[in-house]
């Protein structure tokens, strides 16, 4: 049985609801019918111009806000890649053929980004529910002392109420903004590494799962040790938000006490295990610590249930270390520490520890995201640290967040 193919043309053209398609510089590229019904133009009046060059405010009406209103919605897509749903707007539109005359809309719009293949807004689909007609047909009948009637008492109301919800929602993104912010400074000073400062061969990335606080359970961590040694290390805790930020900053801190006390990763970690057993959310983070000996060139390295380490040679070769995993944090072992592995490494070598949300995807097998990593890693081994870290962010699809939390580390050895 065969299909035959979709005309996706001729369906957006008798969509019932109006649309236009814009270009990110709100010039029109597309109309369907129902819009030029909606509008009374033609598609030779709309293709190609500036929005708002063919549907300007009303000149005649001090208190007109169409434009405004509408440009902040498209201007939000723009910057955040997301749908945004405008209140009721009283948008009045000029009339073909008659300079200086507006014909009064109401409609309800609702601004959805199109992303190309960078992820970049390609076009925006601007879709609107006409409610002028249904205002319009309504069987409302003026009585004798009510000589403006109840249809220009209900469009006020309408107003009113259109231009509140408006308000309040301005209002909500402007507090939600705030706490974002508050939460982002958080977190930075949570993941503060001073001694990342003295090492620009390490390039560091952190991104909160898309629509968080921008607050997360995933941690990195740079810590230098004596004699030309320092270590990198990267965890995950269970869940997101404020909580879980709090048990990974009581986590990282712990590990990064334990290894300058220690020296050896196997044992540092051990340390945190034992911590994480009396830590309220703690039990099953998961945490890898590498050890970075520059005399000897080798990387000593330990995981506790964590996704495992890339390795990869100069010439794109890679190699996951993945022979010292034990179960996650809190877990009691038969051992009396963690295992660590050693392995050389040669300078020009590149050391990737990562959190699981860079390559996790859901119904999608682990190895399938660890092929598709260290595909990625090898085609770019030359690259720096920091245009290998948004290379890979970007070539799995999380640049701009994905489902869950991700950090990442590059070392350029």
């Amino acid at each position: 049985m065969t299909t035959s193919r979709i005309d996706y043309r001729a369906l957006f053209t008798v969509t019932p609801s109006p649309y236009l398609v814009l270009r990110p510089d709100l010039v029109i590229v597309e109309v369907n019918e129902a819009y030029l019904r909606a509008t009374g133009r033609t598609r030779d009046e709309l293709i190609g111009r500036y929005l708002f060059d063919v549907h300007p405010d009303n000149p005649a009406d001090p208190h007109a806000d169409g434009v405004r209103n509408l440009s902040a919605s498209l201007q939000r897509v723009l910057s955040s890649r997301r749908p945004d749903t405008m209140a009721v707007q009283k948008y009045d539109v000029p009339v073909t053929g008659s300079p200086g005359v507006f014909q009064v809309k109401w409609w309800s719009p609702i601004n959805t980004p199109v992303l190309g293949p960078d992820g970049e807004v390609a076009w925006i689909i601007h879709r609107v529910e006409d409610m002028t007609e249904f205002l319009m047909s309504r069987d409302l009948r003026a009585g004798p002392d009510d000589p403006c009637g109840e249809r220009a008492a209900m469009e006020a109301e309408l107003y009113t109420r259109a231009q509140e919800l408006q308000r309040l929602n301005d209002e909500l993104r402007d507090a939600h903004g705030r706490e974002r912010q508050t939460a982002l400074r958080l977190q930075e000073s949570m993941l503060h590494t001073p001694d990342l400062a003295e090492h620009r061969n390490i390039a560091v990335r952190y991104l909160p799962a898309a629509r968080s606080l921008n607050v997360c359970g995933d941690w990195y961590d740079v810590v230098d040790l004596p004699e030309g040694r320092y270590t990198v290390a990267v965890g995950d805790v269970v869940g997101h938000g404020l909580d879980a930020a709090a048990v990974m900053g009581m986590l990282r801190s712990t590990l990064s006490a334990a290894i300058r006390a220690t020296d050896e990763p196997g044992r540092a970690m051990d340390v945190l295990s034992r911590y994480a057993q009396t830590c309220e959310g703690a039990l099953a983070t998961t945490a890898v610590k590498a050890v970075v000996d520059t005399r000897a060139e080798r990387v000593i390295y330990t995981s506790a249930g964590h996704l495992p380490p890339v390795l990869t040679q100069a010439n794109g070769t890679t190699v996951l270390l993945d022979q010292a995993t034990d179960p996650p944090l809190g877990v009691p072992l038969d051992e009396d520490k963690r295992p660590q592995v050693t392995v050389p490494y040669n300078r020009g070598d590149t050391l990737v520890l990562y959190t699981d949300g860079l390559v996790e995807r859901r119904d999608e097998d682990i190895d399938v995201g660890l092929r598709r990593l260290t595909d990625v890693i090898g085609r770019h081994a030359r690259m720096s640290p920091d245009e290998l870290a948004d290379t890979l962010l970007t070539r799995l699809g999380v640049a701009d967040g994905g489902r869950d939390d991700v950090a990442l580390i590059v070392v350029r050895l």
